[in-house]
């Protein structure tokens, strides 16, 4: 369009409305966009907090997987004599094979079986029960926070999906909001050149 036929539009359509309501759907849209693109940030971002609180929990969950690993032996039989090794060594033992031992030497003494063949039998066989005993609550502690990791992985995944989701909708919506705005603006045109005709007409009906 020439700068006159430019001008004769803007004319017009300035008289007939066309332009300002081209340009106030244009901005609409603009402002719709605009809105969709900050939905999809903040669903970001709380996606992302979600998962910065949920870190600790899945981080116990895989520590505690990884021990009950290496209790069955799954990580290697090395593995599986530390992780052994260090419930022997630790204090929960050590307080647990004092008490059983003394009951059983107070035992014996108060009926005189203190030297008998069944007090050193039953004193041998107390550590393999008590550490028997251990590890098996071990890997039931353990077992407790793998189920937390899970349940927490589990629920950033859900979260995941949830957010993908409305990221998805709210960029259609922009879309089609640029959409509408560019066919708003482009209907500018055809609305003010029809506008032009209608006025051409009526100026040749009062001649």
């Amino acid at each position: 369009m020439s700068f006159i036929g430019d001008f004769i539009g803007d004319v017009v359509g300035g008289i007939t409305g066309a332009k300002q309501a081209g340009q106030a759907a244009e901005q609409a849209g603009q402002l719709q966009y605009q809105a969709s693109m900050a939905g999809v940030e903040e669903q970001r971002r709380q996606f992302d907090k979600l998962v910065e609180l949920m870190a600790p929990y899945v981080a116990a969950g895989e520590g505690g997987m990884a021990g009950q690993q290496a209790l069955v032996g799954l990580k290697g039989p090395e593995a599986q004599q530390q992780a052994i090794s260090a419930l022997e060594q630790s204090p929960e033992f050590a307080s647990l094979v004092q008490q059983g031992e003394n009951a059983l030497l107070q035992q014996a003494s108060a009926t005189g079986g203190l030297r008998g063949g069944n007090t050193q039998a039953a004193l041998a066989q107390f550590r393999p029960q008590i550490l028997s005993a251990l590890i098996e609550q071990q890997y039931g502690r353990l077992g407790g926070l793998t189920k937390i990791g899970q349940a927490s992985a589990a629920g950033q995944a859900a979260a995941g999906m949830e957010t993908g989701s409305n990221v998805a909708n709210l960029l259609q919506q922009g879309g089609a909001a640029q959409a509408g705005a560019a066919i708003a603006a482009g209907s500018v045109p055809r609305q003010t050149f029809g506008d032009i005709l209608k006025i051409g007409g009526t100026v040749a009906g009062f001649f």
